[in-house]
């Protein structure tokens, strides 16, 4: 038991500051099952800090009202079927950065797209 890290978090997370962070949640539940762990507000209800389950991974997130420069990440994500989940993002909201394809030499099958607040999200399946 590691009791340094909180229970069933990974050693590393990616965290993202973002300008549209309630959207950002919703389209991690939405295209990727995400869980919503934790939450905490700032005293006038915006968003401060959340931290979303997605497999056996922790998303964090900041909202906007922070002196941190929000700037977009890429994050890339293995799935059981890229195109389905692909599919689930793009309802859920995101636009496409590249439909899913397997280039030259590589293993993976994988698509880009861009949530609200153009966090790029490369899906994948092996």
């Amino acid at each position: 038991m590691n009791e340094w890290k909180p229970v069933s978090y990974p050693s590393l997370s990616p965290y993202l500051i973002c300008s549209n962070a309630e959207e950002v949640i919703a389209f991690l539940e939405e295209a990727f099952d995400g869980v919503l762990l934790r939450r905490f507000n700032h005293p006038d209800g915006t968003l401060m800090h959340a931290e979303v389950r997605i497999d056996d991974s922790v998303v964090m997130i900041g909202g906007s009202a922070t002196d941190a420069v929000s700037a977009p990440a890429h994050v890339h994500l293995y799935v059981q079927d890229v195109r389905s989940v692909f599919a689930r993002a793009i309802k859920a909201g995101a636009s496409v950065i590249q439909e899913p394809a397997r280039k030259n030499e590589d293993d993976d099958l994988r698509g880009g797209v861009k949530d609200a607040s153009g966090n790029f999200w490369w899906i994948a399946t092996q």
